[in-house]
């Protein structure tokens, strides 16, 4: 039987250009979707750049203007992995266009901007989705139906972290992550940390910022510098609405650290802990143990925790960072068929820059905050 086409058009082809793309042409040899996926068009910078992209990438047709991904009636979603800054003004046209919108992370750099494009979304009735992919690990998964079921009893504690090192040079040029308007540690990577802690561990009511700048002044790659007013290092306290307490960090001057996205979970009965840079096992703790028996427990990555079947019949071989895209790609293909809910729509995109902005807020101030 025949399936209707759903056909894509990408913004930006620079590392989360290729993943998604990976994620797109993944998702149906893996998964039974609604729709045939089709890679329409993409739009990069100059024409050759596009052109490249669209043979390198499989795409049917390449532009240098994104503004006719927007305007051709034949594309069905827009997907955008261009800078930040251009997130709101390519969400907006896409969905006065009636398009469903795919967009990377952070959604906007300000919350009044994810705001309003959150409004228009829901508005025109279009489907969207921001590339939150780690929260697509079965690992994250199982702990968080672990925590649901009461395995761990009572949550009383979190600590979430996101460390890199990929700005730990300070020779490294000034680029757009170090935009006053939506730039630093935090927004790009410790905004991963609060969408995994309240995920896990539900809403954030309060919180108590620190953001620190260590790197003062970058190269402009023009022969001069430029000040760094961004966080290199943000941290916060937090308080649950569960009434737990816990505290998350975004750092990406974390010298060797290359992806240390971890939790551990602290409960009455019991614990979990867990390392993106070895993200097909989660570990956990029972206090229903026998004495002399007790200690954290290896939960290896198998077809028992749902996907991970169709992509290996076998436990421990192991799923990769694409493979996460491609769940995330197949959660929002059936959001638009109407066949689920949005996994992480603009407005989830909004709470966490809301989330973000507060700790900002609450670092200059030096006082504990009410998240809204």
């Amino acid at each position: 039987m025949t399936k209707p086409k759903l056909r894509i058009g990408l913004i930006g082809t620079g590392f989360m250009g290729k993943a998604h793309v990976f994620g797109f042409a993944s998702a149906p040899r893996v998964f039974d979707l609604p729709y045939d996926l089709e890679l329409h068009t993409v739009a990069d910078i100059t024409v050759d750049a596009a052109n490249r992209a669209a043979a390198a990438f499989g795409f049917a047709h390449a532009t240098a203007d994104w503004r006719r991904i927007i305007d051709n009636p034949e594309i069905d979603v827009v997907d955008i992995t261009a800078p930040n800054a251009l997130h709101k003004e390519m969400a907006l046209a896409a969905i006065r266009a009636g398009k469903h919108v795919y967009c990377e992370k952070p959604l906007a750099p300000l919350a009044q901007d994810a705001y309003e494009m959150a409004l228009a979304a829901e508005a025109a009735g279009v489907k969207t989705q921001v590339g939150f992919n780690y929260l697509c690990n079965p690992m994250m998964t199982l702990a968080r139906e672990m925590i649901a079921a009461g395995e761990l009893g009572e949550i009383r504690g979190y600590r979430g972290i996101h460390c890199e090192d990929y700005m730990a040079d300070p020779a490294g040029v000034f680029t757009f992550r170090h935009d006053p308007a939506g730039g630093g540690a935090l927004a790009d990577i410790g905004s991963h940390a609060l969408a995994t802690a309240e995920h896990l561990c539900g809403p954030i009511t309060r919180v108590m910022g620190d953001c620190v700048t260590m790197i003062g002044e970058r190269p402009d790659g023009k022969g001069g510098t430029r000040k760094v007013e961004v966080d290199d290092v943000g941290r916060a306290f937090l308080r649950f609405e569960n009434g737990a307490t816990g505290s998350i960090e975004g750092n990406w001057i974390a010298t060797g650290r290359k992806m240390q996205h971890d939790f551990e979970i602290y409960g009455t009965k019991g614990a979990l802990a867990f390392s993106q840079e070895h993200f097909n096992v989660l570990h956990f703790f029972s206090t229903a143990d026998a004495k002399g028996r007790q200690g954290f427990r290896r939960i290896e990555a198998s077809p028992d925790h749902a996907p991970y079947g169709l992509f290996c019949v076998a436990p421990g071989h192991q799923l990769g960072f694409n493979d996460l895209k491609a769940i995330e790609v197949a959660g929002y293909v059936a959001a638009i068929a109407g066949k689920g809910p949005e996994p992480f729509n603009f407005r989830k995109g909004l709470r966490i820059q809301t989330l973000v902005e507060t700790i900002q807020t609450s670092s200059r101030e030096q006082r504990w905050i009410d998240v809204k």
